[in-house]
């Protein structure tokens, strides 16, 4: 009878069983949640939500991956850790309905002023950035390339093409830059993409010439002007 079980037992079942079991730690359920509200965490982070060592969260973290509950996103020295996608975010959020009760949301600890937006060695960064970003991915103007998903590296569609050659930026000057063209930089303060590479620096140069945006006297910090606001409220239906 017991083999009998065994052999009735799905594939389905063992993998719900297995993810059931990756959940199942208090320190891995703190970090799946932590990761709701769409911001990347470094595995020290984590830690200290998962109240582990960081030797014990890489153990953790490992697991979670495995099971394809998290992804990681490498830049530089640093490892990002998110959530592996929708589906996951939409399962978490119905096993924190049958638990009940709020959960703290993310609350950078950057300056405001960097926050809203700055300068990321040679492109934007900040809020302002992510929110461009992502109106560059919505409306198709840029898409992950196939192989390009590890990257994060971009490929400029038809559309981006005109779109970036409308807003008057030189595409074939920053294609000829020996550098990466277009590619997610995860923001430090943000937790989430915005652009970098030759077009994200094209972008910057482009917002101060046309005074979309200003630099702080001895500081990052970039200000939205008058005529910013009007333009990314034009041209991409942001307001800041």
């Amino acid at each position: 009878m017991d083999a009998a079980r065994l052999a009735a037992t799905s594939p389905v079942d063992t993998a719900v069983s297995s993810i059931a079991a990756a959940i199942a730690k208090p320190a891995r359920t703190r970090m799946l949640y932590s990761l709701m509200d769409g911001h990347a965490r470094t595995g020290t982070e984590l830690a200290i939500v998962g109240d582990v060592s960081p030797s014990t969260a890489s153990v953790h973290l490992a697991r979670l991956k495995s099971e394809n509950l998290v992804k990681v996103f490498v830049q530089g020295r640093h490892r990002y850790y998110s959530l592996a996608g929708p589906s996951v975010a939409r399962a978490l959020e119905r096993l924190s309905v049958l638990a009940g009760g709020p959960r703290r949301p993310f609350v950078p600890h950057t300056p405001e002023p960097l926050r809203a937006a700055r300068s990321c060695y040679d492109h934007l960064a900040g809020a302002i950035a992510v929110s461009l970003h992502d109106h560059f991915v919505r409306s198709r103007w840029l898409e992950s390339g196939r192989g390009n998903a590890r990257t994060g590296a971009y490929v400029l569609t038809s559309a981006g093409t005109r779109a970036f050659a409308t807003l008057g930026l030189d595409l074939d000057q920053a294609r000829a830059l020996r550098r990466r063209f277009a590619y997610a930089c995860l923001d430090w303060s943000e937790r989430r993409p915005h652009l970098g590479g030759a077009l994200g620096a094209a972008f910057l140069a482009l917002a101060l010439s046309r005074m979309w945006l200003a630099r702080e006297y001895d500081s990052r910090a970039l200000t939205v002007t008058r005529i910013g606001h009007r333009e990314f409220r034009t041209r991409f239906g942001l307001e800041f």
